[in-house]
């Protein structure tokens, strides 16, 4: 039973040293890093594909670097415009390693160590194109994506021939492009500003990106302030000019209006007499004679009468001479 007892332990003495042994002698790489070798402090290897492999214990070390895509977030920080506005940046990075070699021999394979060179660099890029905006540019853009204008050299002193037909005959002209500002992203400007800066750690930063870039609390009232006085100073510049256009519109408007009634009462007057002129010249063609007019005559002396008896009126006034009083009186 002892010799059992004693077995069975030897047996997981030995089982123990082996796997001791085992992981002293290999290592893992996984599928999202890179494993360095080492030996006596120099680079042996470097492995990037996935696997078990063996090493020298004692004699060799490994290091893992992360092969997949890192994020960085930078502390917030103090940025300055062009009109030497201040303002407060926060942006993040993107990047990862493509030299595992570069990597650890530059900065001995720690990603803190990098992270910190980043945060140098990343930050000279901010403030050198941020410096090249204005207070009112940042802060206008900041609803949508931060974009900034620069001068298009490709099309510098280049000459384009104008062909055009006159006449049949083939005329050249040489006129140069005229080179307009050229928009871009301030992700693209920012990573302009990096360069190859990181190339020599054996990284490279893929994106910039800007969360917030925002005013110091203590000048935000002030500079909103400023900027919707000078919007209202604007818009009332804007309405004063539209009330002195509307009224000279309304002025013009009038005297136009003015001028066509004036016309059209003279012709109206001239329409009028004409027609009363007429209408004189066909009563005298009708009552050329003395029997036509005295005919005219007692006919206006009824529709005369007629009006004066109206409204239940039962008196009326005849003067002695008058034809409807001549026939009363029976001396007609």
């Amino acid at each position: 039973m002892k010799n059992k007892q004693k077995k069975t332990v030897i047996v997981l003495c030995v089982l123990v040293v082996a796997v001791i042994l085992f992981q002293m002698v290999t290592y893992t790489t996984q599928e999202n890093e890179y494993t360095v070798v080492k030996q006596f402090g120099k680079i042996s290897s470097i492995n990037a594909s996935a696997g078990l492999r063996v090493k020298i214990p004692f004699i060799q070390t490994v290091n893992s670097i992360p092969k997949s895509m890192q994020f960085y977030d930078l502390p917030k920080s103090d940025v300055i415009t062009s009109d030497k506005k201040s303002m407060i940046a926060d942006a993040y990075v993107l990047w990862k390693i493509t030299d595992p070699k570069l990597f650890t021999s530059s900065l001995n394979a720690n990603t803190s160590t990098a992270e910190g060179r980043i945060d140098v660099i990343v930050y000279n890029a901010i403030k050198t194109t941020i410096s090249n905006m204005t207070q009112e540019e940042v802060i206008v853009s900041r609803d949508d994506k931060i974009e900034i204008s620069e001068p298009d050299d490709t099309l510098e002193g280049v000459n384009i021939k104008d062909i055009t037909t006159e006449n049949g005959e083939v005329v050249e002209t040489d006129k140069k492009e005229e080179k307009e500002p050229k928009v871009i992203a301030i992700s693209s400007r920012l990573l302009k500003c990096v360069g190859s800066q990181c190339e020599q750690y054996g990284i490279e930063i893929t994106n910039i990106e800007i969360k917030v870039l925002d005013l110091p609390n203590e000048n935000k009232d002030a500079v909103y302030e400023r900027m919707i006085t000078e919007r209202n100073n604007i818009a009332a510049a804007y309405k004063a000019q539209g009330k002195s256009e509307a009224q000279i519109i309304k002025n013009t408007t009038d005297k136009e209006v003015a001028v066509m009634k004036s016309e059209a009462q003279a012709t109206a007057d001239k329409i009028e007499a004409e027609g009363e002129a007429e209408y004189m010249k066909i009563l005298s063609k009708a009552y050329n004679n003395k029997n036509k007019a005295d005919f005219y005559l007692f006919s206006k002396s009824l529709d005369t009468a007629k009006e004066s008896l109206k409204d239940g009126k039962t008196t009326l006034f005849l003067d002695k001479n008058s034809p409807i009083a001549q026939i009363f009186q029976g001396t007609e």
